[in-house]
Parts: C-alpha cells; structure tokens; sequence
C-alpha cells in the first residue's frame, strides 16, 4: 500500500490544524471575556446599573421596574435590538423609562455591545 501523504505533509496539515485551533480558542476566550465585562457594566451601581430596574439571576438588590432579564436570546432574537434597545430605547417606546445609554454615552458602543453579549446568555 502506497502512502499518499509526506511526513512533510502530515507536518503542514498538523501545523495548521493548530493554527485553526489556536484562533477558535482565541476567539473563545474573546467571547468569554466580552460576556463577563458585559456583567460587569450591567451589575455596576455606577455604569450599566442593569439591576435599578431589573432582576437578573446572581444579582443583588435588583429592582422590579423593568422586566425580569430572563430567556433574552430568545425574546430578542436579532442582536441589533438588544443594541438599539439599550442605545436609545425611546426610538421604540417614546414613554419608557429605559436610560438613553448610547445617546448619553452613559456606556459606549463597546460597552453596548459587551452588555449584549451578556444579556444573550441570560
């Protein structure tokens, strides 16, 4: 029976199968990092302060103004929602009482986003 690949082609394709996994990992980590700032900003008093108004699960003292933040993936499925919501939710609901995050840079577009992040494993 007849090799067909090279000892020098076995390296090349271990070398980038570890490539590969070293960006997957990467970006994993990334991932993870992004969840735990967004539950950071939202459990802090003095930034996202997510918890004045809302339940959140391993939060304390949460408020019972807003929703229960609970099955969010699935209630805000698109992810551009939970950023406008949390940008500027007057656009929707002109009578809310939802803080204009973005438009008072309360939090930045990257806190925006790590806050979604968050709220998409709720």
């Amino acid at each position: 029976m007849t090799d067909h690949f090279s000892t020098k082609s076995r390296l090349a394709a271990f070398a980038l199968a570890m490539v590969i996994g070293a960006f997957v990992s990467a970006g994993a980590a990334q991932a993870q990092s992004a969840v735990d700032e967004g539950r950071k900003l939202a459990f802090d008093r003095g930034k996202g302060n997510c918890l004045t108004c809302h339940v959140i699960k391993g939060g304390d003292l949460p408020g019972t103004i807003g929703p229960e933040l609970v099955d969010i993936k699935s209630k805000y499925p698109k992810r551009e929602d939970l950023v406008a919501i949390l940008h500027d939710e007057t656009l929707r609901n002109p009578l809310t009482v939802m803080p204009p995050f973005g438009r008072n840079r309360i939090l930045t577009e990257k806190e925006i986003n790590a806050v979604v992040d968050f709220l998409q494993t709720l």
